[in-house]
Order: C-alpha cells, then sequence, then structure tokens
C-alpha cells in the first residue's frame, strides 16, 4: 500500500497534465480547422475534470496495478468529440486532428525531459521531484507511442485512414468497432509492447536526448 501510495503521488500530476492536454489538443485542432463540436460541449479545456473518465482514468489503471502488481497499466480518458464532416476539409483535416493528442505528449516529454535535466544540473537531489520528472517523459513518450498504433479507434488508425485512397479508407475504417478489442488483443499477446511500443518509446529516448544536447552542455 505504501509502495501504491508513493506511485499514484509521483505520477498523478504528469498522468493529468498527459490525458487533459493530449484531448484539448485534438479540440483545439479540430475548431482550427473547422468543427467547434468540442468547444460547444467545453471539451477544449485544460480542466482535468472534464477529461476524466472514471472506469477508463481511475478504475482500471488501479485494478490492473494490482492485478499485475506493477507490471501492466492500461487506461483512456473520455474522448474528445469530432465531427470529421464539418471539417473544411475532412480527409486531409483528420489526419492534423487525430496527430494533434501525440504531438502534445511528444512535446510534453521534452517539457519534462528539460525539468529533469535542469534539476540535475541544479544539484537537485530531492527524489521526489526527479522520480517526478522522469514519470512524466514516460507516461507521455508511451501516450505518444501508443496512440500511434495504426489501428481505429487510435489516433494513429485515423492517421491511416485519412491517408489512405478513399475506397481503402472506408474498408479499414470498418474496423473501428472492433478495434479497441483487438487493440486489447495485441496488448495482452505483447504484440504492441514488443514490436510496437518499445522500438518506437527508444527512438523516443534517442531523439529527446539530442534536442537536449545543447541545455546539458550548457549546465555541465
Amino acid at each position: 500500500m505504501e509502495n501504491l501510495i508513493q506511485t499514484v503521488l509521483i505520477y498523478a500530476l504528469p498522468v493529468l497534465f498527459a490525458i487533459t492536454i493530449h484531448e484539448a489538443a485534438h479540440g483545439y485542432v479540430a475548431r482550427y480547422l473547422g468543427d467547434n463540436t468540442a468547444y460547444m460541449l467545453g471539451r477544449v479545456t485544460l480542466n482535468p475534470i472534464k477529461h476524466i473518465d472514471p472506469i477508463g482514468t481511475i478504475v482500471m489503471p488501479l485494478l490492473l496495478y494490482f492485478a499485475t502488481n506493477g507490471a501492466f497499466l492500461f487506461g483512456y480518458a473520455k474522448p474528445v468529440p469530432v465531427n470529421f464532416g464539418r471539417l473544411r476539409k475532412p480527409k486531409r483535416d483528420m489526419v492534423w486532428v487525430a496527430l494533434a493528442g501525440p504531438a502534445s505528449n511528444f512535446i510534453q516529454a521534452f517539457l519534462w525531459a528539460v525539468a529533469f535535466t535542469v534539476l540535475v544540473g541544479s544539484g537537485v537531489q530531492e527524489r521526489f521531484f526527479l522520480e517526478m520528472a522522469k514519470a512524466g517523459i514516460l507516461v507521455n513518450l508511451v501516450m505518444w507511442a501508443f496512440n500511434l498504433f495504426p489501428l481505429p479507434p487510435l489516433d494513429g488508425g485515423r492517421v491511416l485512414t485519412g491517408l489512405l485512397p478513399p475506397r481503402a479508407a472506408w474498408t479499414f475504417s470498418r474496423i473501428e468497432p472492433y478495434g479497441f478489442f483487438i487493440v486489447m488483443g495485441l496488448v495482452i499477446a505483447g504484440i504492441v509492447g514488443n514490436l510496437w511500443l518499445r522500438p518506437l518509446i527508444g527512438f523516443g529516448y534517442q531523439v529527446l536526448d539530442l534536442l537536449l544536447t545543447p541545455l546539458t552542455a550548457l549546465l555541465s
């Protein structure tokens, strides 16, 4: 129980920021491109309460934490409603709306990495803040990589749908009602983790290291 409390305290802020900004980014870009559905429903906001799903954001992660002793965690927020038909160029613009969420997570991972680098470079040894910054990097890289998986209803699936020719896109989009269950099956089988998440997250860390090279040199 003590370990659980520590884990929750360390991850709470990074997770809230990650899911809130991710969902708000979808709504903001959709509004910019012509669809104000999310804005009218109050979902283009940084208020986390608007994006939290009681089951997907709270209950499921806790149950999985206890069931797997912290080895596997999964959760989700309430999806931001987007009426793709109201976008100015629906097929093209759905790609940008979909990419907005993962892009926001990678930017957040970079900002958490900057915070970690500055803390270490300044000689800060407070474990709580260092672990929170590391958690912020990991949480956002996981969300970035997972949501780019090319299967609807994940963002990567919508990107692929927008890039495919019309007939192929229509056929591929018909997977969406079953996509969540397919993805969960692939996750449980270890396919998503081994063949997608680990390589992409590793690549993400390499990109962050490259971007942070000037700051690291400045602080050393």
